[in-house]
């Protein structure tokens, strides 16, 4: 399950279908304990029935992170995304999650709470950024 708070809309996330099969689908509109998205049955779940997508480094790497590269004595568990011309986004893989980074002279410090879902970094990003980058 998943708090109302903790998505908003573009978020993805999942559900179980008819079949029983993880049915992954993106948010349209969250109101009154109900995710709402017009290609669900009725265009709406209760929010009990809604479940977060795990955070996997393929997910990272669809969305443009890059791991570091050991042979540029680089910390391959660090993924960077280049946000624009002098901005970037690193995140550390720290058992099963990841760890937002801030870079500052050279070196990598830790903020903020490790992320384990998918809408966690997606809201992340858009509460630095106000952009929607991670969608697909």
């Amino acid at each position: 399950m998943i708090e109302e708070t903790d998505i908003r809309v573009g978020n993805l996330v999942w559900y179980y279908d008819y079949n029983m099969i993880e049915t992954v689908f993106r948010v349209e509109g969250v109101l009154d304990g109900h995710v709402y998205n017009s290609g669900l049955p009725r265009s709406k779940l209760p929010l009990d029935k809604v479940h977060p997508l795990p955070l996997e480094a393929h997910h990272l790497e669809k969305f443009g992170f890059l791991p570091g590269e050991k042979a540029y004595g680089e910390d391959e568990h660090v993924y960077a995304y280049k946000y624009n011309h002098k901005d970037s986004v690193y995140l550390r893989r720290v058992s099963g999650a990841f760890q937002p980074l801030a870079c500052a002279d050279g070196k990598n410090t830790a903020y903020g709470r490790p992320l384990v879902h998918l809408h966690q970094l997606q809201n992340l990003f858009y509460d630095l950024t106000r952009e929607d980058v991670f969608m697909d």
